[in-house]
């Protein structure tokens, strides 16, 4: 019988190190404590970190193959600046995916599914009202996860959750350029009615105006 394979000594420890620290710069973008274009300090994280550049380093790298950051040759990496081509593609990409997720779900659209997104816009609304920006990023991502992850395909969802990363960005733009962020939360109640309608037409106007809002306002904030 063959033996268990050993972990290096200490390797599980510093994966798990790598993501603390790609957590908190990931955090630390998304609340523009690191402006885009910005550069990083490998020696000044692991300083204010207390922990050393390697793990640093493979955090940055790690961010950059998430779309977050970008590395060049003997300068370091940079928080990604997304112009508005970049933004109209991840955009259009959403709302692909959404599209085709939404039309699955009208199909098989059941209480449970209703019950249960009805709850997330709930909390997606106690986030908005909280004026905790974060916090309403992820609870806005969850609800569209969500909503995929009731559709049922689970390929559809990892194209989606590869995505995300991208779209924090996206949507923090989108509360620095919208008046009145609440507005994005309850919109989410009209996809709900979509939904109940049982139409799927009404379904893909309802994604389409959803995010087609959210595009236009990021775009046209990114062109200011």
């Amino acid at each position: 019988m063959a033996s268990s394979p050993v972990a290096p000594g200490g390797f599980i420890q510093q994966q798990n190190l790598v993501e603390q620290v790609a957590d908190y710069l990931t955090q630390a973008i998304i609340q523009q404590h690191f402006l885009p274009g910005e550069r990083l300090s490998e020696v000044q994280l692991s300083r204010d970190l207390g922990v050393s550049r390697a793990p640093v380093r493979e955090a940055a790298r790690l961010l950059e193959s998430r779309g977050l950051l970008i590395s060049k040759p003997r300068r370091g990496f940079f928080v990604r600046a997304l112009n508005a081509v970049e933004l109209e593609d991840v955009f259009d990409l959403r709302l692909c995916l959404e599209r085709h997720a939404i039309q699955r779900l009208s199909e098989r659209y059941s209480s449970d599914a209703e019950r249960a997104l009805k709850q997330q816009v709930e909390i997606l609304c106690a986030a908005a009202a909280s004026n905790d920006g974060t916090r309403r990023i992820e609870e806005d991502l969850q609800f569209h996860r969500l909503m995929i992850h009731l559709a049922g395909n689970e390929r559809l969802l990892r194209a989606f959750d590869g995505l995300t990363h991208e779209l924090r960005l996206c949507i923090t733009l989108i509360t620095k350029t919208h008046e009145a962020p609440d507005t994005i939360a309850t919109s989410h109640f009209k996809l709900l009615d979509a939904l109940g309608s049982g139409s799927s037409e009404a379904c893909r106007e309802a994604i389409d105006y959803h995010i087609g809002v959210a595009r236009d306002f990021v775009v046209s904030g990114v062109g200011e």
